[in-house]
């Protein structure tokens, strides 16, 4: 967890999972202002252009394929009930496999 300082003297807590999605975004829309920027100035005419808005491109992907993850974690944690697993039953904890004998 890290603490966050929010002025007046209030502190509160963010997790870090939190500040990995934040920076995740922070990412994707860097990638893609400089994949704008190289088409817009014409710069993406170039080989060094091209790669450079391919690197860039490539960044965003990563990241916004680990956005994706996170969120679609976050959506499973929270459609799943929280019941507990149902408690095994008297005759299913008792029953065990007769032991192997080899026949001569």
């Amino acid at each position: 967890m890290r603490s966050l300082d929010c002025g007046a003297g209030e502190t509160t807590q963010m997790s870090d999972r939190g500040l990995l999605f934040l920076f995740s975004v922070l990412m994707i829309v860097v990638g893609l202002a400089a994949a704008g920027w190289l088409i817009v100035s014409g710069q993406a005419d170039t080989v060094d252009g091209l790669f450079l808005l391919l690197t860039s491109l490539l960044v965003a992907l990563c990241f916004a394929l680990y956005v994706m993850f996170v969120i679609r974690r976050a959506m499973e944690a929270a459609t799943k009930p929280a019941t507990p697993p149902p408690a095994k039953t008297a005759s299913a904890a008792k029953a065990t496999p007769a032991p192997a004998t080899q026949e001569p």
